[in-house]
């Protein structure tokens, strides 16, 4: 039997997504038997009522948490609300589970999951996760959730890419919501044309995710394996086109480029000088929350395609995984399937008007759809939109295992876009950091 370090890096080097258990029936020591994996009945609460502490950020959590409460008298959750994982989430949750202080459960984006179990920070779940209840998600969250042939986390929610725009500054302009991302450049340009103080986007230099999920809606694929070798491709032909195009926007003072979500960004929108956000589902409510005096000015669209079609990456969206040392992985896992799958737990969240996450759970759409709200964007129905934008999500996508080497090259050089840099140049330097940390760990690579 492999140590549980052999066996998770076996498991990496089987590889994530959809490939995983064709890997698997190949590499059937490394991903484990079905006798061997993870988080067993053992770990049952055996009635006796639990008290979980779970860690997240995800807008409505709060209220998430309260509900549950409410209704499970034997398993009571104590939530901690920590920065977003970019923004500092996730070294505070690795730091933790060094120091053997981790909440039993906490949330993990989909790209972040594979390094976390790379690096031993989460339980593998499988036994304790049935097929009915994978049945219950989307094909592609089960897959970025799934490595190695083995579930190591919940998904919360899928992040279909969107369009939100300025209806008024639109018209003004004398322009509609771009279908393609020529219509996007056109459109940049009138709007600065009608005011020289309006840009129609944001360059975000601080996260990375909105190019990864750019790069993946043009039929990129950073990470891929061939047996037991990862294969990475960062900078290949359909990334080099997603990043030239931006360069040239920026480069053309068509978009800003300011940190996301800061203060700074938050004031752009105010004053209507930045009249548009690409984003995904759950960028609904996040716009709602930060502009809440632009009610009825916003509307969402299809984010625009290079031929017109529809196609769509997946921007963020959130799991919920055990860390490696909880003595209580059911009643987490219990706790993360009633917030996922149940109609209760999806309403707890939307409701608060904060929230207008995709479900992972395609039943709980219309819930989510009923929930939430719509007097900001003029009672749009914004779900429609986002329903389409998640039948058109590219398949086959996989994330490597060191995204947090990635993301942080990625960083790095995109804060220095202002000095010279570029950001094709960004991606090409963190191709190489990535190679350089996955060798790190003992990873065959190809790349």
């Amino acid at each position: 039997m492999p140590s549980s370090a052999l066996h998770r890096r076996r498991a990496l080097r089987a590889a994530a997504g959809a490939t995983a258990t064709v890997l698997c029936a190949t590499l059937l020591a490394a991903c484990g038997s079905s006798g061997d994996k993870g988080a067993t009945a053992a770990d049952a609460n055996d009635g006796k009522p639990v008290s979980l502490t779970f860690w997240g950020w995800a807008k409505g959590t709060k209220d998430v948490v309260a509900a549950f409460n409410a209704s499970h008298p034997n398993i009571q959750v104590t939530f901690e609300e920590i920065p977003s994982g970019n923004a500092g989430g996730y070294a505070k949750i690795s730091n933790a589970v060094k120091a053997g202080n981790a909440p039993d459960v906490f949330n993990v984006e989909y790209p972040q999951l594979p390094d976390f179990v790379s690096q031993g920070a989460v339980q593998d779940i499988s036994k304790l996760v049935s097929a009915d209840l994978k049945k219950k998600y989307l094909s592609q969250a089960v897959d970025l959730t799934t490595l190695g042939g083995s579930t190591f986390a919940l998904p919360l929610d899928a992040a279909p890419q969107a369009f939100y725009y300025r209806k008024d500054l639109f018209e003004k302009a004398g322009v509609a919501a771009p279908k393609t991302w020529d219509e996007f450049r056109t459109a940049a340009e009138k709007l600065k044309a009608a005011d020289p103080n309006t840009r129609i986007a944001t360059f975000f230099p601080d996260d990375p995710s909105t190019v990864e999920a750019l790069s993946w809606q043009n039929g990129a694929h950073w990470f891929a394996t061939a047996g037991d070798t990862w294969k990475v491709d960062l900078a290949g032909a359909e990334t080099k086109k997603v990043t030239d195009y931006w360069q040239k926007l920026i480069s053309d003072d068509l978009v800003r480029s300011m940190p996301s979500f800061s203060q700074q960004w938050t004031a752009s929108l105010q004053k209507g000088e930045t009249a548009g956000y690409v984003g995904a589902a759950w960028g609904g409510g996040v716009l709602k929350g930060t502009v809440p005096d632009a009610s009825g000015k916003w509307a969402v669209a299809p984010v625009p395609t290079w031929d017109g079609r529809p196609a769509s990456g997946m921007l963020g969206g959130s799991t919920f995984a055990v860390s490696k040392d909880s003595k209580k992985a059911k009643a987490a896992v219990e706790f993360a399937t009633w917030a996922t799958t149940t109609p209760e737990g999806i309403q707890a969240r939307i409701a608060t008007g904060t929230s207008s996450m995709f479900p992972a759970a395609p039943d709980l759409v219309p819930v989510a759809k009923a929930a939430f709200k719509t007097d900001f964007y003029g009672g749009q129905d914004i779900y429609s939109v986002y329903v389409d934008a998640a039948q058109s999500i590219k398949p086959d996508w996989t994330w490597g295992p060191a995204i947090s080497a990635t993301n942080g090259s990625l960083k790095d050089s995109f804060g220095k876009l202002a000095q010279g840099g570029t950001v094709s140049g960004a991606v090409d330097t963190a191709q190489q950091a990535t190679v350089a940390e996955m060798k790190n760990r003992g990873l065959k690579v190809n790349g």
